[in-house]
């Protein structure tokens, strides 16, 4: 519901700063405690007062935020660590720094602070406490690999030799080889293939668009060892809307493992979505805010609506229809029905003056009215505010045999309104040339996305709903 498996698909700098932020907060907590247990007992922990009042209330304003900044300063790491050597190096370290740093800063401007055993039970304390928390934050990010939540579903492509040679090896658990494409296979020896490396094969004739939305794909893996044959592979994945990675099984380095696949593999992002990380996690956010917020607003429009569409042409008032989402998954869209139920037609597109359309149709199409069940797709994740608005699955289908960059346009969630909606690109899209117009708007946004782009086009579609014709 949150797409937290997105926010984490290229990165865990989130769930670093997170650790970092705990980390913090322990350091703080820390000190709050020895300060009133130092003379007090237990039961005044909770007069602020004692804390304020004593000699680590000055260290701790400072130590504090030292701590944090110098903890991000060593996090240069986009994978979180679990053994105790990171335990050392990125948080023992940085507080040993901090604590030199802030004396350092007493001494030069003169702050008697006076050392003396309780200063060390202190630092034990601390220690501990921060021990814990990264005990804390290892089994928490041992959830989220378990939930699936810091995976990522990979699909294999290479010869069958490299493939087997990947899948055999000891990985981290957060790779998962959901199934393999295999360059050399041919349909006699497919199935001996799947029975030695035990996940699903496929050859390279097979209909990959169907594949990944089956498997839930967020990766796909070329493994190659050669220009001409990374080349070939690409060509068979290059249209569609998954990360893409080129892994070379050849070519070592075993000094910086932060860049190595399995800890030895050199690897280069050939194409990767845009949309993970903290960004991602604020725009999921505003999304759940305005969708909640949208649907207290607009439940009596869609209320009242609903009333005048039963009375003129019965039941069902909501229309539900397949359209293709973030990878190619597909999700049922809700929308008000606009059309007469007797020619409603799945797979034709509704135009202005269309006799199917109801007389309330025409009304609530004029005012986007009928989007605004959307918003449930948006709670609950399928969708969000804004990103390129979803097609028919047939005619993603169609289009993608016409223009080979039209299955990109999934790299994101689609939206309620998009950069080709507030660029009057809005309505049916009978004319391909049309439909190549909003592809290549919808393929700007994904390259240039920013949170401030999204909030620029939520203000613009406001103007866009009254100057332009519905969807």
């Amino acid at each position: 519901m949150l797409r937290l498996e997105k926010v984490f698909q290229n990165d865990d700098k989130l769930f670093i700063y997170f650790s970092v932020i705990l980390n913090t907060f322990s350091v703080l907590v820390s000190l709050y405690i020895f300060s009133i247990l130092e003379n007090n007992t237990i039961y005044e922990l909770t007069e602020t007062h004692l804390f304020k009042s004593s000699k680590y209330f000055n260290l701790a304003i400072i130590i504090t935020p030292l701590f944090f900044i110098v903890c991000i300063f060593f996090t240069k790491k986009k994978r979180y660590e679990l053994n105790f050597i990171s335990f050392l190096k990125l948080i023992i370290l940085p507080l040993i720094i901090s604590i030199v740093i802030t004396f350092s800063y007493f001494f030069v401007i003169k702050v008697n602070f006076d050392i003396n055993i309780n200063f060390i039970y202190l630092i034990f304390l601390i220690i501990f406490n921060l021990f814990i928390s990264k005990r804390l934050s290892n089994m928490f990010y041992l959830y989220l690999i378990e939930s699936n939540i810091i995976q990522r579903n990979i699909m294999l492509i290479g010869d069958f030799i490299d493939i087997k040679k990947i899948i055999l090896e000891k990985s981290d658990k957060i790779n998962i080889y959901k199934c393999c494409i295999i360059n050399d296979s041919t349909d006699e020896n497919i199935s001996a293939m799947r029975n030695e490396i035990k996940i699903p094969c496929f050859n390279k004739n097979e209909d990959v668009r169907s594949v990944l939305e089956y498997h839930s794909l967020g990766q796909i893996w070329i493994l190659s060892n050669t220009i001409n044959k990374t080349n070939i592979l690409l060509e068979t994945v290059l249209k569609f809307s998954v990360d893409i990675l080129i892994i070379d099984l050849f070519s070592k380095n075993t000094f910086n493992d932060e860049q190595l696949i399995n800890g030895k593999y050199l690897f280069k992002k050939f194409e990767t979505s845009k949309f993970y990380g903290l960004s991602l996690l604020i725009k999921v956010l505003i999304d759940k805010i305005i969708s909640i917020v949208g649907l207290i607003i607009s439940s009596p429009i869609i209320l009242i609506s609903s009333i005048f569409i039963y009375f003129e042409d019965g039941f069902p008032i909501l229309f539900t229809q397949n359209r293709t989402g973030w990878d190619g998954r597909r999700f049922k869209i809700y929308k008000l029905r606009s059309l007469k139920a007797s020619t409603q037609a799945k797979t034709i597109q509704a135009t202005q003056n269309d006799p199917r359309l109801l007389r309330v149709g025409k009304i609530i199409r004029r005012l986007s009215i009928d989007e605004l069940p959307q918003l449930i797709n948006v709670l609950q994740g399928d969708m969000s505010i804004v990103g390129p608005r979803p097609h028919m699955v047939e005619h993603d289908i169609m289009y993608s045999k016409l223009f080979s960059n039209f299955l990109r346009r999934h790299k994101a969630n689609p939206g309620l309104t998009g950069w080709a909606q507030v660029n009057g690109l809005r309505g049916a899209t009978l004319d391909p040339d049309l439909m190549k117009r909003r592809m290549e708007h919808d393929l700007w946004y994904l390259n240039n996305w920013s949170i401030w782009l999204d909030l620029y086009i939520i203000l613009k579609t406001f103007y866009a709903i009254f100057n332009h014709k519905g969807d």
